[in-house]
């Protein structure tokens, strides 16, 4: 591929870190393929910015680069494909105070904001799918949303109509 010059403009919002929603819009070789995430990690009390997920998502990390890996798993090699869209809304939540309180105290009040965002991470995923876009990841999820939850889950739900129509 010879040289050439790109751009990419990131909002700066998309640097602030809390509990965000958001799906890829990937211009594929044979046609559009979607993934659908979230921030606001399972295994720590942190909740990072979409533009860190970005640079993640598509590295070479294997504990950090799911897009990478599903699309690899879909039979499509990442630098064949012409753009990658990053769709997020958010902070849905703000990342909980890092108070200097113990590890445990911050998981305590992080995972039922993680649950929730978690739980509209399935929906979202279900609903693209249910709508008819070809979504490359599948999002396993118990958690329930709360009466406050649904409500934010309609917010997030109305802007990702946006770019997504048939979303219902």
């Amino acid at each position: 591929m010879p040289a050439a010059l790109h751009r990419l403009t990131l909002p700066g919002e998309m640097l602030q870190r809390g509990f965000w929603l958001y799906v890829w819009r990937i211009a594929a070789p044979n046609g559009p393929l979607h993934y659908v995430g979230r921030t606001g990690d399972n295994s720590s009390p942190h909740a990072a910015a979409p533009f860190t997920r970005m640079g993640q998502h598509l590295g070479t990390s294997a504990n950090s680069n799911a897009l990478r890996r599903n699309l690899i798993a879909h039979g499509v090699t990442p630098e064949d494909c012409t753009s990658y869209d990053l769709i997020a809304h958010g902070p849905i939540y703000p990342q909980i105070d890092h108070d200097g309180s113990d590890r445990d105290t911050l998981m305590e009040r992080h995972k039922p904001l993680r649950d929730q965002v978690g739980a509209m991470e399935k929906l979202l995923c279900d609903g693209l799918k249910d709508a008819g876009y070809d979504v490359l990841n599948t999002v396993n999820c118990k958690w329930v949303l709360t009466p406050e939850g649904e409500e934010k889950w309609e917010e997030a739900k109305q802007a990702f109509r946006q770019d997504f129509p048939a979303l219902r």
